[in-house]
């Protein structure tokens, strides 16, 4: 059980967390916009949080419109800032970038503000996730119990700022996380989810339990030196690719919230090319060559677990 000091330093974080955003957007809102381009997508509704997305249609937006959509979109951290049946599970995404002229000062102080706000960020997912000792099925209670309504996803995730691109062009990036585990490490996995002793829904305990202690039984039969791989897709994620002339330079990155691109003013001040993002179609994918990787064989699906050895 967290405790009552863990509890108020996740209130005053949060409170800290919101007055400074509100404050990035004031100042933002204050600023000289050469240009703003932001690409809404679909809404997530509730239950379809974990469908594969074959087709995204995206709106693009422009100028003033799309400048408020993202000074709004920053602040957005809670179930009752969606509709009633928009998913809580999902962050909404809003990939884009806003462009802005600025002096010495405002440079600075831009900065300052958006480096101020990822500290309160990562703070408050510290305190989460590291300080309060609690499994991940567990965060969501003590989360909620202070911060009713709270989309972590959203409070998460850090504001990405630019220094003088000269364009900033938009993609779709299909990735997968890899992680190569030991037979021992798999294991443990899977002895603390037994321990754990609950349900999991479709399935009743007793169910639950015996898919785990089956699954525990098919790990225990691999010999020690079995290649063991966590290979799951990611969903499909709009990105930014940010080209800078002078280091003749191509920065990707993610582009879940609007990018703030900082130009300082001068005679010779040039304003970054901006890109469209494109509808998303999975059909219409094609990848890079890639050299043929070793076949591995599906072990646990929940898992996205695969193995070298034969099942």
């Amino acid at each position: 059980m967290a405790s009552y000091d863990l509890k108020l330093r996740l209130n005053e974080c949060f409170k800290e967390l919101e007055l400074s955003t509100a404050d990035l957007a004031r100042f933002l809102n204050q600023l000289e916009l050469l240009q703003a381009r932001v690409f809404s997508l679909p809404d997530i509704e509730k239950g379809s949080e974990h469908n594969p997305a074959s087709i995204i249609e995206v709106t693009a937006h422009q100028g003033e419109a799309a400048h408020q959509l993202a000074l709004q979109h920053f602040q957005k951290l809670f179930i009752h800032h969606n509709g009633l049946n928009i998913s809580s599970k999902s962050a909404v995404r809003l990939p884009g970038v806003l462009c802005y002229a600025v002096d010495q000062s405002e440079y600075q102080a831009a900065q300052l503000l958006i480096q101020e706000v990822n500290k309160l960020k990562s703070e408050l997912e510290h305190i989460v996730t590291v300080e309060s000792g609690l499994p991940a099925d567990q965060r969501f209670d003590f989360v909620h119990s202070q911060l009713r309504g709270l989309i972590t996803l959203n409070a998460y995730r850090s504001v990405g700022y630019l220094l003088e691109p000269d364009s900033v062009r938009f993609g779709w990036a299909n990735k997968h996380i890899i992680k190569n585990l030991s037979r021992d490490e798999l294991l443990k996995q899977l002895e603390k989810s037994l321990a754990a002793g609950r349900s999991v829904p479709p399935y009743t305990r007793e169910q639950w339990m015996a898919n785990v202690t089956r699954e525990i039984n098919d790990v225990q039969s691999l010999p020690a030196h079995a290649i063991l791989k966590i290979k799951r897709p990611v969903k499909v994620q709009p990105i930014a690719r940010v080209w800078y002339r002078n280091s003749q330079k191509q920065v990707q990155h993610p582009c879940p919230s609007p990018l703030i691109a900082l130009c300082p003013r001068s005679p010779m001040m040039q304003i970054p090319k901006l890109g469209e993002l494109p509808n998303y179609d999975a059909s219409a994918v094609k990848h890079k060559f890639k050299p043929e990787s070793q076949a591995l064989n599906l072990l646990i699906k929940r898992l996205h677990l695969y193995t070298d050895q034969p099942i």
